[in-house]
């Protein structure tokens, strides 16, 4: 399923045929549409809109644009308008610099009071910004805008201010842009975190190749996804999938998915057998309780059992590797984790992975990498650091003891066991990845990964 988080079907370009339009979206695979208004009469025909499609949803809001009829009380009418159930956010509001269409201080007073309103109301944000990237980042940091969230439509932006807008909790839209030949937004995108991606349109507008030039509808959102999926390092079902999981979680449209025991990304299947981990790392999505990973939603409700692993896993020919990694230690099922990876053996799989915080011979007080031969063919461990001081300051463990030393003496014992081993760190601020480098390659003689840090919260 996919998601065209921004399409203004209340326009006259769509008078005749909505239904139509709508209708096409849903049989292409759209499952939702959310419809920005741009002034007042525009949020009311959106909200009629939604009233009489139920995978239309609206948004409220003024645009830059139409800031210059701004009037006293369009902002109270406006928080009249969001209580409509099916009103999920403030927008489409923001600045534009380029076109000049509205005095700039008019413009900024007005977004800044639909900023206030959203987060009265608690309600995300659906920005624009063109020609002003740099201030409407700087606006919504300065009315703290975080609390909300919300959406940069139509993205035009730098890396830079993207990531910046990450910080603040906002995702960035792409659209039609994507696929235009002199573009440098697939660039952008694919360099950007697709956790922070939303699909969209911005229909009747913007419309991709092959339609360039024509009349933009919900149901070409799937070209962009299309073109963001070309060159990876995602497939088009994760595009769709993570893209589709961004937006709901931000609107708050429909209820969680199924907890996942497998669950793909890209070719690989990934085994998520606990929740149950030995270490609190400060860079763990975990710790504020975000148990999410590209889209799948990894929060188990009790732990599965060997049938259940193997049942969800299906035909394994299909992946490159299966993987025993989610939200939580797999080795602290070990007995468990060994007969699912015997099982997958059995049947022919060729290259299992175990992604491990690398204390599982302190849990069992044993050394039990031998008995991870011909179950495992590579191993990732999370040295997380260069010194004991550090790792303890980043992984906050639950038991006492110098556990730096008990992860390089895993790594030193797993080595002679397992043909691939790895040594990870996550990239945090201040982090001497430089040093954590040299312990892996020299001391341990192991290969070493550098996993980009995720702001959290």
């Amino acid at each position: 399923m996919l998601i065209d988080t921004h399409a203004h079907l209340d326009l006259p370009q769509f008078d005749h045929d909505s239904d139509e339009v709508i209708r096409r979206a849903l049989d292409s695979g759209v499952g939702l549409i959310i419809n920005p208004g741009i002034h007042l009469d525009s949020s009311r025909a959106a909200i009629r809109l939604a009233e009489r499609h139920e995978a239309v949803y609206a948004a409220v809001g003024i645009h830059p644009h139409d800031s210059k009829t701004h009037r006293e009380g369009a902002v109270d009418e406006l928080a009249k308008l969001a209580e409509h159930p099916k009103v999920v956010a403030i927008g489409e509001c923001g600045l534009d610099f380029y076109r000049n269409y509205a005095p700039h201080d008019l413009q900024r007073s007005v977004f800044r009071e639909q900023i206030r309103l959203a987060k009265a109301l608690k309600k995300p944000l659906i920005v624009h910004s063109r020609g002003a990237e740099a201030e409407v980042i700087q606006t919504l940091q300065q009315e703290r805008a975080k609390s909300v969230r919300g959406i940069l439509h139509c993205f035009a932006g730098t890396l830079e201010q993207a990531k910046e807008a990450r910080t603040l909790g906002f995702h960035v839209g792409f659209g039609g842009t994507l696929t235009y030949r002199n573009s440098d937004r697939l660039d952008l995108a694919t360099s950007f975190y697709i956790d922070s991606i939303v699909m969209e349109t911005d229909a009747p507008y913007l419309a991709p190749e092959p339609h360039r030039g024509k009349r933009n509808e919900p149901a070409f959102v799937r070209y962009a996804a299309d073109k963001l999926a070309e060159p990876g390092p995602f497939t088009l079902d994760d595009v769709h999938r993570i893209t589709s999981h961004n937006a709901r979680t931000l609107f708050r449209i429909g209820d969680p998915d199924m907890a996942r025991i497998a669950y793909n990304i890209r070719d690989s299947l990934y085994l998520n057998i606990t929740n149950r981990c030995t270490l609190s790392c400060t860079f763990c999505p975990k710790t504020h309780d975000d148990l999410t990973v590209k889209g799948h939603n990894l929060r188990l409700d009790r732990e599965p059992t060997i049938d259940e692993i193997m049942e969800s896993v299906g035909d394994p020919g299909r992946w490159r590797e299966i993987v025993f990694c989610g939200y939580g230690e797999s080795t602290l099922r070990w007995e468990t984790m060994k007969e699912v990876a015997r099982r997958l053996k059995a049947v022919g799989v060729k290259r299992i992975r175990l992604d491990t915080d690398g204390l599982a011979n302190l849990v069992y007080g044993r050394d039990v990498t031998p008995e991870l031969a011909d179950l495992i063919d590579a191993i990732s461990v999370s040295l997380n650091a260069a010194d004991e001081r550090t790792y303890a300051k980043l992984c906050r463990p639950s038991k006492d003891g110098n556990l730096y030393e008990a992860v390089k003496d895993f790594i030193r014992r797993v080595r002679r066991i397992v043909p691939e081993v790895t040594a990870t760190v996550v990239t945090v601020p201040n982090l001497d990845v430089e040093k954590c480098r040299r312990v892996a390659e020299e001391e341990l003689g192991v290969k070493f990964r550098a996993r980009e840090y995720t702001v959290l919260g």
